[in-house]
């Protein structure tokens, strides 16, 4: 089966991409890679939950943290606790690269070895920035809170000067990027079309289903509007 192939980057010999870099240039499957294209790049990352953040840790290890994101602009939000160590080896401004992907439909070919994805992925790097203003990391704080459950900072009470400060926060400035797009149909060779086996394309769909109310929930609390949007099937 044909691998999702996510922004799989490298040197190449044809120089550097169309972001100017190296590390964005593509080795394979070049013609699914989007360049600049900063419109798919933030419909992606608006798109994201959840993305992984490599960087090597203070022990010259490598780290992949999986964590919740929200773009703000051009830039990237993250969050966490003080206490976590790789959140502060983060803060310090090392080199980190962010890949996200979005899985959009299965491509089911008539041989497994055609079989592939549709896809966006994207690889982003640069360096982050502890937000240390209470104002700004309260804002931030609300924007990665919209990002997850929009309309939900309107609901409930406003971040406590004890929260903000056991949370750290920070803000991915992105350097350059590569994204890359499958959208493609099977492309089974002339013996294997005219052969027995069905081909085509199954869309994928990720949806909320159900809302459970918590154990604790005091009587005559009703479901937010926020969490009923999300619970509406998508048109």
């Amino acid at each position: 089966m044909t691998s999702i192939e996510p922004s799989e980057t490298g040197p190449s010999e044809t120089g550097p991409s169309e972001t100017g870099s190296s590390r964005t240039t593509p080795t394979r499957y070049p013609e699914r890679v989007s360049g600049t294209n900063e419109p798919e790049l933030h419909r992606l990352l608006d798109q994201s939950r959840i993305g992984h953040v490599g960087f090597v840790s203070s022990a010259g290890q490598p780290v992949v943290l999986p964590i919740a994101i929200a773009r703000d602009g051009a830039d990237v939000l993250m969050h966490g606790s003080t206490g976590s160590s790789w959140l502060r080896r983060l803060a310090e401004g090392v080199p980190v690269s962010l890949a996200v992907t979005a899985l959009d439909a299965l491509v089911v070919a008539r041989s497994a070895f055609e079989s592939s994805m549709r896809y966006r992925s994207a690889v982003l790097f640069g360096s982050c920035r502890p937000v240390l203003d209470p104002e700004q990391k309260g804002r931030a704080l609300n924007t990665l809170t919209d990002s997850l459950i929009p309309g939900r900072v309107a609901e409930v009470r406003p971040f406590t000067a004890k929260e903000l400060a056991a949370t750290l926060v920070l803000r991915l400035v992105v350097e350059d990027y590569s994204i890359k797009i499958s959208q493609r149909w099977p492309d089974d060779p002339p013996e294997d079309v005219q052969g027995p086996a069905w081909a085509g394309v199954l869309p994928a769909q990720t949806r909320y289903i159900a809302a459970w109310p918590a154990p604790d929930l005091v009587d005559g609390v009703e479901l937010p509007a926020s969490v009923r949007a999300l619970l509406e099937p998508p048109d």
